[in-house]
């Protein structure tokens, strides 16, 4: 295609696209490629590796083919719409790149070997050795240790929850520990 003007290069490819647009023409399309082809190609050179470019271009042009009955020329020139193309194309690339890619074998994924069950019923009994030991501890005992673990509540926390002084906390936490390790380590397993 021979340079045209800038109004008249505009003009032109405007009545190109909407052909396309209409009935799939041919002809029209290859005279928008030979015209923006290079234009794109150069566009998305800027940004990265001439392998990459060429295959945005083409990715890019055949959006154009495929989307040019969507062209509206009222709401701008083809130019604008092409290169709207090729700019979503391009940050389309740049997201790929920048997403790893998903392995199966990363151990986040994998989940846990169910345990085996001589393991599962220990804790099991475990859990219930501690629960009857929870139950045995003085009410103001277990009250502190439900708070901090139970609750998440730090011991200062507790102590203004209960209009408790920090050493009284601190001192039924103590006590508390001492009652459950012999309770529970004073059971068989």
């Amino acid at each position: 295609m021979t340079a045209l003007p800038d109004g008249q290069a505009d003009k032109s490819m405007t009545e190109l696209l909407l052909a396309v647009g209409r009935s799939q023409d041919i002809d029209a399309f290859e005279t928008l490629f030979r015209y923006y082809a290079p234009r794109i190609k150069a566009y998305m050179s800027r940004g990265g590796g001439s392998a990459s470019a060429e295959e945005l271009m083409q990715e890019t042009m055949v959006a154009v083919w495929k989307k040019a009955a969507l062209y509206d020329a009222s709401k701008g020139a083809a130019s604008t719409w092409i290169f709207s193309i090729a700019r979503n194309l391009r940050i389309d690339a740049y997201r790929r790149e920048r997403r790893p890619e998903f392995d199966p074998n990363d151990p986040a994924f994998v989940p846990d070997e169910a345990p085996a069950a001589d393991v599962a019923m220990a804790a099991f009994q475990d859990a219930g050795r501690v629960q009857r030991a929870l139950l045995s501890l003085p009410a103001d005992q277990a009250t502190v240790l439900k708070m901090s673990y139970f609750e998440d509540q730090s011991q200062s926390a507790i102590a203004a929850a209960l209009d408790l002084p920090l050493g009284t906390v601190k001192s039924r936490m103590r006590l508390a520990f001492d009652k459950l390790r012999t309770l529970i380590g004073g059971e068989p397993s």
